[in-house]
């Protein structure tokens, strides 16, 4: 792990406003990030302390559910939409450790993240990794470009953590939903984390309200029943819609102290 200190921002990257990718890197104690990263992520931290938890509670999340998915359930395919900057225990390295002929394809159309793109792509020599960028509005591409790598005709797990926040209409956001899971065919998982102002999150409002106006992208919250919406005609798994630290955390899920941010896994039948 470097240590933060002066960048130089490559070409078409901001250094002078605060990017989710590079703060979300920030409070997971990654060195990718730029002074006013860590001004902006210190004055959210100020008005919600429990962000850190989020961000650490959502990681932990991908890693159980991506064991989950390439071991239990036999998934060899998958799709990370809004994939973030590299850090421990990326979604290939999680899923190739379980199945080492696991194909994973990451998507992100943030400059800085395209930059480190070639952290991503390590494989196994039985599995394979590649990177697209696109925006996460752009379902069609992202399917066209990801059956490059991955076989459509089987079963795939879409990741999107964190990502469909940042996409302000609901209904736009079910609509980028839905396009993704009509074109996978049966057997494939639908992975989802997004903040709530429910589950002890009150406190991130105001702190939303700031991010919007001092950062980028724009973000918002939402409830229990839009969050449920985005899953419609898919089964829940177990423990259906709860905090993402509770999700299948072993015997110690009742004593995890809940963040607000929703996560769920939905199986297509």
């Amino acid at each position: 792990m470097t240590e933060p200190g002066p960048r130089t921002a490559p070409a078409r990257v901001r250094a002078d406003i605060a990017h989710n990718a590079r703060v979300w890197n920030y409070w997971l104690g990654g060195g990718d990030h730029y002074p006013v990263d860590r001004v902006v992520g210190d004055r959210v931290t100020g008005m919600y302390p429990s962000i850190g938890e989020v961000a650490r509670a959502d990681r932990a999340f991908l890693g159980r559910v991506v064991r989950h998915l390439a071991g239990d359930a036999g998934i060899g395919q998958f799709l990370d939409i809004g994939t973030g900057l590299p850090t421990a225990e990326n979604t290939h390295e999680v899923a190739q450790h379980t199945a080492p002929d696991a194909r994973v394809v990451y998507v992100d159309n943030d400059p800085i993240v395209l930059a480190h793109a070639r952290s991503l792509l390590t494989s196994s020599p039985e599995g394979a990794t590649e990177y697209i960028e696109a925006d996460a509005r752009h379902p069609e591409r992202i399917l066209r470009a990801a059956g490059r790598t991955l076989d459509l005709g089987r079963p795939v797990a879409v990741m999107m953590l964190g990502i469909l926040n940042f996409v302000l209409d609901t209904d736009e956001a079910r609509s980028i939903v839905t396009k993704l899971m009509d074109a996978l065919p049966s057997g494939s998982h639908l992975v989802l984390t997004h903040p709530t102002l429910e589950l002890g999150g009150e406190g991130n409002e105001a702190a939303m309200r700031f991010w919007n106006e001092n950062a980028t992208p724009p973000i918002t919250a939402r409830s229990r029943s839009e969050f449920a919406s985005f899953l419609d005609g898919l089964d829940i798994l177990e423990p259906g819609i709860v905090s993402c630290s509770r999700w299948r955390a072993g015997a110690a899920a009742s004593r995890t102290p809940e963040v607000a941010q929703f996560g769920a896994v939905g199986h297509k039948r």
